[in-house]
């Protein structure tokens, strides 16, 4: 597979291992196996509006595993929500936007 330079791919990844890193905690194998996939599905498949996250025709993404939760942190990052890289840097933080296991 070629990666085009504007392909979030790479960029998944490597947001997802310095968050790991830096919190010395979590799993950063899921994001790193997932990122591809992710990357196709939230590009070509899923409906969502940055503008409007509580748009009631959106696509639900449901990532039942907790571990991964940093690939959607990234995701969310790179697809202008509004969670910070500041957010990302504070993942598996006492009352972060980021914890390790979202819970809502």
């Amino acid at each position: 597979m070629n990666l085009h330079p504007s392909d979030p791919t790479n960029a998944l990844r490597f947001l997802s291992i310095d968050a790991v890193q830096k919190a010395n905690s979590g799993h950063p194998g899921m994001p790193m196996g997932m990122a591809e996939i992710a990357t196709s599905l939230w590009s070509n498949h899923l409906k969502h509006n940055p503008s409007n996250p509580n748009w009631f025709n959106r696509d639900r993404f449901v990532l039942s595993n907790g571990h991964g939760s940093m690939l959607l942190y990234s995701l969310l990052h790179l697809t202008g929500y509004k969670l910070s890289i500041n957010d990302l840097k504070d993942f598996r933080q006492l009352k972060s936007k980021t914890p390790g296991h979202p819970e809502y």
